[in-house]
């Protein structure tokens, strides 16, 4: 009896998404709102039908017949738009900075971890994914920290669902490289540890990719004489799909001098790159557009360099724009990487960078289709076309303005309830 006691306790207390994420999907018909599509334009007085959780429709009003027996959202007044990417974001591997216990974020044992998987310490229960969600963002790349020349490989995540399995949309969709200063390793009571210097960063990174070329080839010819003593390697094994080129690798760099040193070693192994950073690389641009390689840019708000004028980073997203560079944003805080606690600050960012010179578009763009294309999501994430899934966000005005405030945002077409730990302690206490 107690047993069965405890199933319906845990049954009723269980939270409303679970349930909503396992049910059927509804076709819903959203009419009257402003749509910003972001693949091909504005419709000022739009409708978007959603059906089995994908967008069957979209287009202007009178244009598009809504489906007998819709349910009908009436949008008068509202902004309709994709939801928004972080390109970088430590969701579910930190709760608490403070606490050690409650962060994953990366393994100390060793600067070189590509076997190091996101997927495997990501926590989907996280209370700030909740928070990021309410403000319009519905999926995130979720990547180790920058401590390591090598850190691991990222997932890619929906924030909401069931479970861990339905939120985590790709595994090692990306491997998370660094390059700088932060990843020198230095030793206590006047010892230093290796690498400790940019040129022991460098000879290290370059002896690794040599080390995966020579495990690939005694691999294969073990596999050709069925040798079943043949030794594997998950370190060097987990290189080669990025050495040949099928995923992207995300170099985080700051500065110019080493965004060129990184760069001359990605192009000496072929690897398929996405920039990230490249705060103080103003001198470069030209080469980074030369080098056809997209770039994340994050955080807008670090502080120039003594010899930098005062608006070089906010101007950065538009100075690479301007070249014909695709570029994303992230919600990376000032002063350093990424920080899921300021993540549902990603809209601003991009609001901060359109006041600095970056067309609007391209500043939408590079919250949400630029995002999903970089990490292989384009042709389902990051606009509002037809057979992409209903990830989708209802705000009573422009997303990148702070004075808006989110209404709705639905993912995978369901209607996520708008609720988080902050809302809830604001309800209890505003009592």
């Amino acid at each position: 009896m107690k047993k069965f006691l405890l199933i319906a306790l845990l049954l009723v207390a269980a939270p409303a998404w679970l349930n909503a994420a396992d049910a059927p999907k509804k076709v819903i018909a959203i009419t009257g709102g402003r749509l910003l599509t972001v693949s091909h334009g504005i419709i000022e007085n739009g409708v978007l039908v959603i059906a089995d959780g994908k967008i069957a429709a979209v287009g202007e009003a009178g244009k598009v017949n809504l489906p007998a027996g819709a349910e009908i959202v009436d949008a008068h007044g509202l902004t309709v738009y994709p939801g928004l990417i972080d390109p970088e974001s430590n969701f579910g591997l930190t709760e608490i900075s403070a606490d050690e216990n409650s962060n994953d974020l990366a393994e100390p044992s060793d600067e070189i971890m590509p076997h190091m998987h996101v997927a495997d310490a990501f926590h989907a229960e996280t209370e700030l994914i909740p928070v990021a969600r309410l403000n319009g963002i519905t999926n995130a790349v979720v990547a180790p920290a920058t401590n390591d020349s090598i850190a691991g490989q990222d997932i890619f995540i929906q924030m909401y669902g069931a479970d861990r399995d339905h939120m985590i949309l790709g595994r090692d969709v990306a491997l998370a490289m660094n390059y700088g200063a932060d990843q020198r390793r230095r030793g206590g009571r006047g010892k230093s540890e290796y690498p400790s210097t940019r040129m022991g960063l460098i000879t290290q990174l370059r002896q690794t990719f040599l080390d995966v070329q020579d495990y690939e080839a005694r691999r294969d010819a073990a596999a050709k004489k069925d040798d079943k003593s043949f030794k594997r390697d998950l370190k060097l094994e987990a290189l080669i799909p990025y050495l040949k080129g099928e995923r992207p690798v995300v170099i985080g760099v700051y500065e110019a001098y080493d965004v060129e040193v990184i760069m001359g070693l990605a192009q000496e192994f072929h690897l398929k790159v996405i920039l990230n950073h490249v705060t103080h690389s103003q001198e470069i641009l030209d080469k980074i557009a030369v080098w056809k390689v997209p770039v994340i840019v994050g955080s807008i708000y670090d502080f120039p360099l003594a010899n930098e004028r005062y608006d070089a980073v906010f101007t950065l997203p538009a100075e690479l724009a301007k070249r014909g560079v695709k570029i994303a944003i992230s919600s990376a805080d000032a002063g350093g990487p990424a920080s899921s606690h300021s993540a549902r600050n990603l809209p601003y960012a991009a609001g901060f960078a359109v006041a600095y010179g970056l067309p609007y578009d391209e500043a939408l763009k590079a919250i949400t289709l630029n995002v999903a294309e970089m990490f292989g999501f384009g042709d389902t994430l990051g606009s509002l076309d037809v057979g992409k899934t209903a990830n989708l966000v209802l705000a009573n005005g422009d997303p990148l303005d702070v004075r808006t405030d989110v209404k709705q945002v639905y993912i995978q077409g369901v209607a996520v309830p708008m609720v988080s730990r902050q809302t809830k302690l604001r309800d209890e206490y505003s009592k």
